[in-house]
């Protein structure tokens, strides 16, 4: 699957869970762009991430990311074990 392909995903998926349905993602956006992104919304950000790739993220995985294309790049490199 591509970046761009699921950057697409990541970006419904952020969309949906914060109820902002005009709010652009692009792979720079990150949480402290975003009010509606608190500790709790980025708890479910990332079950629905989880649940769509079949995929799971440890907390060392997690902690190093600063922004939505550092999620890409993750889910693409689980992907493809």
């Amino acid at each position: 699957m591509s970046a761009t392909d699921i950057l697409a995903d990541v970006s419904i998926i952020i969309k949906d869970v914060l109820e902002l349905p005009d709010l652009v993602v692009t792979s720079t956006t990150s949480a402290e762009e975003v009010d509606e992104w608190d500790s709790m919304t980025h708890i479910q950000l990332i079950s629905a991430i989880e649940s769509k790739y079949k995929v799971r993220f440890a907390l060392g995985e997690l902690q190093s990311l600063k922004n939505v294309g550092d999620m890409v790049e993750l889910i693409q490199k689980k992907l493809n074990k």
